[in-house]
């Protein structure tokens, strides 16, 4: 299998020492001659998790049939308790009556 830069992939055994286990999504971020592959894994809020050398066999190509997510397994900051923006106070266009020719 050939990897290049920034192809997503999906790790195929668990790695306990750095927190992840098999079926978590990375990123390649540097390639090794034709073997090695360091690959970055996020955690949803984007912040790194771990940054890991393997060989190429330890990952695979991520594929339509992937999906994100194993649950929450630690108690992190609710997607609820930030400042709520709505539409409109994000939007300062026009309201969709008046843009349609309503009133």
């Amino acid at each position: 299998m050939k990897l290049a830069l920034l192809d997503t992939v999906v790790l195929k055994r668990d790695l306990p020492e750095h927190g992840l286990r098999a079926g978590d999504l990375g990123a390649v971020v540097e390639l090794y001659g034709t073997d090695g592959v360091e690959v970055e894994f996020v955690r949803a809020s984007g912040q790194t998790k771990a940054l890991v050398t393997l060989k190429a066999a330890d990952v695979r190509c991520a594929g339509d049939g992937d999906m994100l997510g194993r649950g929450i397994s630690t108690p992190g900051r609710s997607c609820g308790s930030g400042p709520r923006v709505t539409a409109r106070a994000i939007y300062s266009g026009p309201s969709l009556p008046e843009r349609a020719g309503g009133s």
